[in-house]
C-alpha cells in the first residue's frame, strides 16, 4: 500500500508537469527564433549554431534546466542580405543604414536544421531532437515569407539517484522507477512573414497530442497538449549607431493562462545590445549580448522570478548563457 502511495505520487508530479509544461521557457529566443518557429531555418546566409544552457530558480533543488544545441542553413541561398534580428547588415560598412536602403526579399531557397534540448526538472528528464525543413520564397520587393515544419522523438526518463523513498530498499519500487522510459513522436511547424523591418511568426509545438500511460490508473494518465506561438518584432534605427527592436510573444497551452513576454534590444555599434524582457505573471529580465567576431557571439541572461507561480518567491533568479557561431559566414568576404 506505502508502495503504491509512493509511486502514485511519483508519477501524479509528473504528470502535472507534462499536462501543464514540457516545453522549457527561453528568455533569450529573440537571438534564435528558430528555437520557436521551424520556418526560420536557412533564414540567414551562413550555418547559424547556438549553444544554450538555462539554469531555472536558482537556490531551488530540483529546479529546471534546459541545455539545447541548434543547428540550421540555406540551400541554394543565392542573395547576401540578412534578417532584421541579425548582428551584422550587409555591405562592408555594417553600421550603415544600407541594409534598409538595399535589402530585397529572399530568392527562393530551402532550409535544413536540427535541433536538440534536454530539460530535467528534479527526477524527470526529457530529450528531444528533431530535424527542420523550411521553403522562403519572396513576396514583393522587400517582403518574404517562409514555411516549415519540424519532425523527431522525445522520451521521457525518471533519474532513480535523484529520488528518495520512504522505503530505500524496495526493489519492486526501484525496479518501477528505473524502468520507466517513454517515447512520443515529435512534430511543429510554422509559418515566418519578414522584411528588412519586421517579422510575425506563428508556430505550434508539440503537434500531436498523446497519452503518457505512467501506471494502471487513471491518475497516472496525462496529455501532451500542443503549444501555440505568436511573436512578432520591429526593427528601427534611431541614430547611425544605435537600433532598436521591441517585440512580444503569445503562448498559448490549452489548461493554462495566456503567456506575454514582451521585448525591447538595444544594439550599438552592431557589436554590442542590451535589452529587458516582461512575462505577465512571473517576472522581469535583463538581457546583454556581444558580437565578438564576424563568426561568434556570446550573450546572457538574468531573470528576476517573482510572480504569482509555485516556488517563485523562494529563488535567487535565473541564468541563462548563450553562444553563437556562425560558420561560412559570407560577409566576411566583402
Amino acid at each position: 500500500m506505502i508502495k503504491r502511495y509512493i509511486l502514485n505520487f511519483v508519477f501524479l508530479y509528473f504528470g502535472t508537469l507534462a499536462s501543464a509544461q514540457l516545453r522549457p521557457h527561453y528568455t533569450q529566443y529573440i537571438l534564435n527564433n528558430y528555437v520557436i518557429n521551424p520556418a526560420v531555418t536557412g533564414i540567414e546566409n551562413y550555418v547559424d549554431i547556438k549553444l544554450s544552457a538555462r539554469n531555472q530558480w536558482v537556490g531551488v533543488e530540483g529546479a529546471p534546466r534546459t541545455y539545447y544545441l541548434t543547428a540550421h542553413m540555406p540551400l541554394g541561398k543565392g542573395d547576401y542580405r540578412q534578417t532584421s534580428t541579425s548582428f551584422d547588415l550587409v555591405g562592408q560598412n555594417t553600421r550603415g543604414n544600407e541594409f534598409v536602403q538595399s535589402y530585397t526579399a529572399a530568392s527562393p531557397h530551402h532550409g535544413v536544421g536540427i535541433t536538440a534540448f534536454n530539460y530535467s526538472t528534479g527526477y524527470i528528464n526529457r530529450i528531444t531532437s528533431y530535424a527542420t525543413y523550411a521553403y522562403h520564397i519572396g513576396l514583393n520587393a522587400s517582403t518574404s515569407l517562409s514555411a516549415g515544419f519540424g519532425a523527431g522523438f522525445t522520451s521521457f526518463s525518471i533519474d532513480r539517484s535523484k529520488v528518495t523513498l520512504a522505503t530505500d530498499q524496495d526493489p519492486a519500487v526501484d525496479q518501477s522507477l528505473a524502468a520507466f522510459k517513454r517515447f512520443k513522436p515529435e512534430l511543429n511547424a510554422g509559418i515566418w512573414l519578414y522584411s528588412n523591418r519586421y517579422f510575425v511568426g506563428i508556430s505550434a509545438q508539440q503537434i500531436i497530442p498523446s497519452k503518457l500511460t505512467l501506471m494502471d490508473n487513471a491518475a497516472s494518465q496525462s496529455s501532451m497538449v500542443p503549444h501555440i506561438f505568436t511573436t512578432a518584432g520591429y526593427r528601427t534605427r534611431v541614430s547611425f549607431d544605435v537600433t532598436l527592436l521591441p517585440s512580444i510573444m503569445f503562448r498559448y497551452v490549452a489548461g493554462l493562462p495566456m503567456s506575454v513576454d514582451v521585448n525591447l534590444k538595444a544594439q550599438f555599434l552592431d557589436v554590442f545590445w542590451v535589452g529587458g524582457s516582461y512575462r505577465n505573471g512571473d517576472g522581469f529580465a535583463g538581457m546583454c549580448g556581444l558580437n565578438l567576431s564576424r563568426k561568434f557571439h556570446v550573450s546572457y541572461s538574468y531573470d528576476l522570478n517573482k510572480g504569482k507561480y509555485l516556488l517563485s518567491t523562494m529563488n535567487r533568479g535565473t541564468h541563462e548563457i548563450v553562444l553563437g557561431f556562425m560558420l561560412n559566414n559570407r560577409f566576411d568576404e566583402l
